[in-house]
């Protein structure tokens, strides 16, 4: 899909790569939110705070670690983690709060990833959710074997890709009637579409903050770009 900017091709990846990320968390939930639900995402790489803003918009909460504080800090700073702490019992406590909330949240634990493993095991922390593209160990076997699910990216149905777009300069003062806009060429049963459109710029990185996208055919994608180029109403005097 044309955009009124050129967006960067390595941002388009990213989001596309959130998104079907985002889509593999819900493909077993009728409710399409994972309110209440744990994730644990492992080291949070390039892949893996994908992995956690993906987790973010699809409601769960999600348990990152990294012996190296720095990254966990630049990671808070960029959106992909809401806290950072020092130890399971801490990150525990923000957990729990949040899961009996139903709410998102994604905490780092600053420690060595075998030994946050081993405790968790130990303390029967089970998560509901295993990020992909972690080394398989006994632990993690253990978790799977206990009933947690390895979470993979969607595969989309034939002809159905991410598209992603810019919001016209016009509507940057009204993203929320932008949004509501493009929500009313989803179908009501499109709920996962229609909570991404929702949520996803409040947990993408800041350089897609101005960005939107949504996983459809050329047809749909040729309906949406219709109404990029629209107007909005408070500018053009229309009632």
């Amino acid at each position: 899909m044309s955009s009124s900017f050129p967006i960067p091709e390595n941002l388009v990846v990213e989001l596309e790569r959130i998104y079907l990320l985002y889509a593999g968390l819900l493909c077993d939930n009728r409710e399409h939110s994972l309110g209440g639900h744990l994730l644990y995402a492992g080291e949070p790489d390039e892949r893996g705070a994908q992995m956690l803003r993906a987790a973010n918009i699809a409601g769960a909460a999600s348990l990152a670690v990294s012996a190296d504080a720095g990254s966990l800090r630049r990671l808070m700073r960029e959106g992909a983690i809401d806290f950072t702490v020092n130890s399971l019992d801490e990150a525990l406590r923000i957990l729990k709060n949040e899961i009996r909330k139903q709410q998102p949240v994604a905490v780092g634990v600053s420690t060595a990833a075998e030994t946050l493993l081993a405790e968790m095991l130990e303390r029967g922390v089970l998560p509901d959710l295993l990020a992909p593209n972690m080394v398989e160990d006994r632990t993690l076997t253990e978790f799977a074997a206990q009933g947690a699910r390895w979470v993979q990216p969607a595969t989309l149905p034939e002809g159905v890709r991410p598209h992603v777009f810019s919001i016209p300069e016009a509507w940057r003062q009204q993203t929320a009637a932008f949004d509501a806009m493009l929500m009313n060429c989803l179908g009501e049963e499109d709920q996962v579409n229609r909570r991404w459109l929702r949520l996803a710029a409040r947990y993408l990185p800041s350089s897609a903050r101005r960005l939107r996208s949504v996983a459809c055919d050329d047809r749909t994608a040729a309906q949406l770009l219709a109404l990029v180029k629209e107007q909005p109403k408070s500018l053009t005097g229309a009632e």
